[in-house]
């Protein structure tokens, strides 16, 4: 049972130093986290509180399942964004429900995953996808919070095309509220020098954008600016997240559904991403499946305390990492800490004005794009190009969610054809007795013919399974009297490419020839068995793979010169 609750199974070992780091490190998580996770609701179009009551359950609730140790969950600048597009066509006053429903739908399809043990396909996604869907999204971003940043408005209907809003505001959105863009301004430069300073005198731990809040949030109430036309965040209640069940309307579900897929897989693929880079670096081992677990059951509970719904954070994983985070429970007392924030500075924070959300946001989409993962994918090959390319595209120009979906096919383009791929080696007895694969110069015994299989050996593989099998019966003579084998390296065989071996030793038998098989390991004896292939063949000439005794080419190649003195 304890490693369904990894949080719970580290209290096992837990010790007090371990309690003192985890707690100075979710205290600093949280100083990051509050800033963050309004600015990711403004981007999701949710009030600010969303953003917050995600820092709270979905980091919590996270960190109990989590399989990595220092991962923190919550609102991220990714989902946000992807959030924003699923939910661009419905109005202002229905969002909130429809973002729980989908926080609901992306918790259950990240479980589904979960539940077959799916979390391992992920390996088959290039990071290329990752790579296109930040420079895409963070295109995104910037264009999205230019209206906060300028202090203009849409004159469109939330249906139009996302690029097709950010014109309208830029063009018949009215003037630029020159107070607001100079809050903005001064937003981006405090967070590019204080950044740059943080660096100089290497305080990792100061937090950068709870201070730029602190301090434009004053400068706007003293100064009485939300008078004056500069937009602020509002009245955010001093109160923690309460349960209530999201509407389960069936036809927004089935609206929803494809959105919400899209976003799921985003979701694990950035947890999984963070989680793996994280456990390179500490040398933990992780549990994929217990991480999908994670995710799913965090988004799901977040739905019902009107969350949003988020993923693996990469910025405030990399801080909690740096303040020295041992466990999960750094998440905790993060999301502890956010709680009791909210509860103390709740009356001051409506003075937050929107375009210093939006100049952290500008910041933070500056960084989340790796230029050079970036530049190293588009040299890479012209492959890993076209999937950074295309998933940027259409991020911009389609749909988030979509661009998700595209890099993902692309990816399984790549890799289904590469994974059906088998190598055929032919091999030879050597003077000296010995088998060695065969080289150019090398004589070749016409009557014992050896080659070798090597691959998956599954449905995808038939098309260069049949290849091969042609190679070698093209170079059957008249003096060939054995075809021997090997299939040590021949990996994971189903009913296709089982039963195109059993054609082929069937037409091999009807030439006279003898077949045997060789390097055959336990789990490929158990299948040629149950579908009929070891009758067939006779269980003289197939020869299991030992790790200890004479090597079975050894006695396949022994039993073979027996039947050629014969």
């Amino acid at each position: 049972m304890w490693r369904f609750f990894p949080a719970l199974d580290a209290l096992r070992h837990y010790r007090g130093s371990d309690l003192r780091a985890d707690f100075l490190a979710g205290l600093t998580v949280a100083a990051v986290a509050v800033p963050q996770a309004m600015a990711y609701a403004l981007v999701a179009g949710v009030d600010p509180a969303v953003g917050l009551y995600s820092a709270i359950v979905i980091t919590a609730v996270g960190a109990i399942f989590d399989s990595s140790r220092q991962l923190i969950n919550g609102p991220t600048n990714a989902t946000s964004i992807a959030i924003l597009s699923a939910t661009s066509a419905i109005a202002a006053d229905d969002k909130l429900g429809a973002v729980l429903l989908l926080g609901f739908l992306i918790g259950s399809i990240q479980l589904g995953i979960t539940f077959l043990r799916l979390g391992d396909l992920t390996r088959y996604v290039s990071h290329s996808v990752i790579v296109g869907f930040t420079a895409g999204a963070g295109t995104l971003l910037v264009l999205d919070q230019l209206k906060n940043l300028l202090g203009t408005r849409a004159l469109v209907s939330p249906d139009e095309h996302f690029l097709v809003r950010v014109w309208a505001s830029l063009t018949a959105g009215g003037p630029v509220h020159l107070p607001t863009l100079a809050i903005g301004l001064a937003t981006v430069v405090l967070a590019i020098g204080l950044r740059w300073l943080k660096l100089r005198l290497n305080t990792a731990l100061f937090p950068e954008f709870l201070f730029i809040m602190v301090g434009m949030a004053a400068v706007t109430g003293l100064a009485g600016l939300d008078t004056a036309g500069v937009a602020v965040v509002g009245a955010i209640p001093a109160s923690l997240p309460t349960f209530g069940a999201p509407e389960f309307d069936l036809g927004r579900m089935r609206d929803l559904s494809s959105s919400a897929f899209a976003i799921a897989v985003l979701g694990l693929l950035e947890a999984l991403a963070m989680a793996k880079a994280i456990a390179a670096r500490t040398g933990q081992r992780l549990d994929l499946n217990q991480q999908c677990l994670a995710e799913g059951v965090a988004n799901v509970t977040g739905s019902f305390f009107h969350a949003l719904p988020g993923s693996g954070s990469l910025t405030r994983s990399a801080i909690n990492v740096q303040a020295g985070a041992r466990t999960q429970w750094s998440g905790i007392w993060s999301a502890a800490a956010v709680a009791l924030i909210i509860l103390l500075l709740a009356p001051w924070a409506r003075f937050i004005p929107r375009a210093a959300l939006a100049g952290l946001l500008i910041v933070t989409a500056w960084r989340m794009v790796d230029k050079e993962a970036l530049l190293y994918s588009v040299r890479a090959t012209r492959f890993d190009a076209v999937i950074v390319g295309a998933t940027a595209f259409a991020a911009v120009f389609v749909s988030v969610e979509f661009c998700i979906v595209v890099g993902v096919m692309l990816s399984f383009l790549l890799a289904v054809p590469r994974s059906g791929r088998m190598q055929l080696s032919e091999f030879v007895v050597g003077e000296d007795g010995f088998v060695h694969e065969r080289f150019g110069d090398d004589d070749a015994d016409p009557r014992l013919l050896i080659f070798g299989l090597e691959g998956e050996m599954f449905f995808a593989a038939g098309p260069s399974l049949e290849a091969h099998f042609d190679t070698i019966e093209g170079r059957v003579t008249r003096e060939t009297r054995v075809v021997l084998l090997r299939v040590k390296r021949a990996r994971t065989p189903d009913a296709v490419g089982t039963h195109m071996l059993d054609e082929f030793v069937r037409r091999l038998h009807a030439r006279g020839l003898n077949v045997l098989l060789c390097g055959v390991r336990g789990d490929l004896f158990q299948v040629f068995e149950r579908t009929g292939l070891l009758a067939l063949l006779g269980e003289d000439h197939v020869f299991v793979e030992h790790p200890i005794r004479q090597t079975s080419t050894a006695k396949a190649v022994a039993h073979a010169q027996a039947l050629l003195l014969r």
